[in-house]
């Protein structure tokens, strides 16, 4: 249950952030955000509030979405023949469209559509009350309402409040949002990380940092702040000599040439190996420096997430370069690590977040159709067209780009299933 619940946390808080960051730039640009969902499936509750947009919490707790007016994704079905209810306000203009036999209104009344336009003209044509002998025609109100059959209460959208109304820059900006969202939480992740490791280490000294208690550093009288000028004559001056020379000693007793202050003198260290999750490793119980300043902590946490992001640049153009499902992890290997990070603690299941994060704002910049990155190099090609493509090329296009992530997506989840049950 623990594994389930880190999951699902993980996963969910990445999305949502992802999400957000579509919402919030979204608004700025008066493009109108019909739902913000929080999980998946059916709806469990919903809210509109001031902006237009309906929140909404569903069923399955696993991550979320938005739904932005116009922009491919965001289809309320109305057709001619349908019955709906309408509800009028005081001007006689429809304000409220009923779709759902979930939902009754009581000041509705029942109509079949013949006719509607609601991004131009704004108007219903149709039948009242089952009369075909005369069609009736209702403007309908900018800000009006559809109840969709599901119940849920959205904002009809209008041309001028919809995804391509907006300026070319502000769309790109709204499709870039997401990812920069997820580069935002990992930053602040592994900031948040540093400050509880209490600092960054300091690798390039060959000074000590703490020292355990009983330890062979102990009882060969080191103390902290000492600087390891020398081991068995092999000059240190790094913490990677330090431990290199350590770990190849096979536990043998080592002669240290310290420097401490202005004094300079030798002692000797005997390691002592012991048992790490299966792995027998040697030490001798020193830790590494650390520099504990606030600036040192808040720079450490961006050159993490920095790294990080180099890294994945690397894995991905190694992957380009020599192809190999095996190199890929899908929901299965996911929720493996989560497993392995609940077990070992708040800190580490913060760091995978930090990293999945990073990976999945990499990722959704990739220039793949029905991905934010496919989607911004279509921005630029309309901004080098002068127009954009016409929704039949872009919707193929989507089409094309979903339909090769879904392949692949089957193929790295049956291959991590292999991997890690067969």
């Amino acid at each position: 249950m623990k594994t389930i619940i880190t999951f699902i946390l993980v996963f969910s808080v990445i999305v949502i952030i992802h999400e957000f960051g579509h919402y919030f730039f979204a608004k700025r640009a008066g493009i109108l955000v019909r739902e913000f969902a929080i999980g998946m499936g059916p709806k469990i509750w919903g809210h509109q509030g001031k902006d237009g947009t309906t929140f909404t919490l569903r069923a399955l707790p696993i991550g979320g979405y938005v739904r932005m007016a116009g922009n491919g994704e965001d289809e309320v079905e109305l057709t001619p023949g349908m019955p709906v209810g309408l509800v009028l306000n005081d001007e006689g203009k429809v304000k409220q469209i009923n779709t759902s036999s979930k939902v009754q209104l009581p000041t509705a009344f029942p109509f079949e559509l013949a006719e509607f336009d609601l991004e131009d003209e704004l108007f219903v044509s149709g039948y009242q009350n089952g009369d075909e002998s005369h069609q009736m025609r209702y403007e309908v109100l900018h800000d009006a309402t559809i109840i969709e059959s599901d119940g849920v209460e959205v904002r009809i959208a209008p041309r001028d409040v919809q995804f391509q109304s907006a300026k070319l820059w502000q769309r790109m900006l709204t499709n870039f949002a997401g990812p920069m969202n997820n580069f935002l939480l990992a930053i602040v992740l592994f900031i948040v990380i540093t400050f509880l490791q209490g600092g960054v280490a300091i690798t390039n000294t060959n000074k000590i940092g703490a020292i355990s208690d009983n330890s062979p550093a102990q009882m060969a009288q080191l103390k902290e702040g000492d600087a390891i000028e020398s081991v068995d004559g092999k000059q240190i001056s790094s913490w990677e000599d330090l431990t290199a020379a350590i770990t190849s000693s096979k536990n043998k007793v080592l002669h240290f040439t310290v420097k401490r202050g202005n004094e300079t003198f030798t002692t000797e260290v005997t390691p002592k190996k012991e048992n790490v999750e299966g792995q027998e490793v040697v030490r001798i119980g020193v830790q590494v420096p650390m520099d504990t300043s606030v600036t040192a902590k808040l720079t450490g946490g961006v050159k993490q997430a920095v790294n990080s992001s180099v890294q994945l640049l690397r894995a991905l153009g190694n992957l380009i370069a020599k192809p190999d499902i095996n190199k890929l992890g899908g929901p299965v290997a996911m929720f493996q690590m989560s497993s392995e990070a609940a077990k070992q603690g708040p800190l580490t299941v913060m760091l995978l977040m930090a990293v999945i994060s990073m990976n999945l704002g990499v990722m959704n910049l990739l220039p793949i159709p029905a991905l934010d990155g496919g989607k911004i190099v279509l921005n630029i090609i309309e901004g080098l067209r002068g127009k954009p493509l016409s929704q039949e090329k872009e919707g193929i296009l989507t089409l094309i780009g979903f339909g090769f992530l879904l392949l692949l997506m089957v193929l790295v989840t049956w291959n991590d299933i292999q991997r890690w049950f067969f």
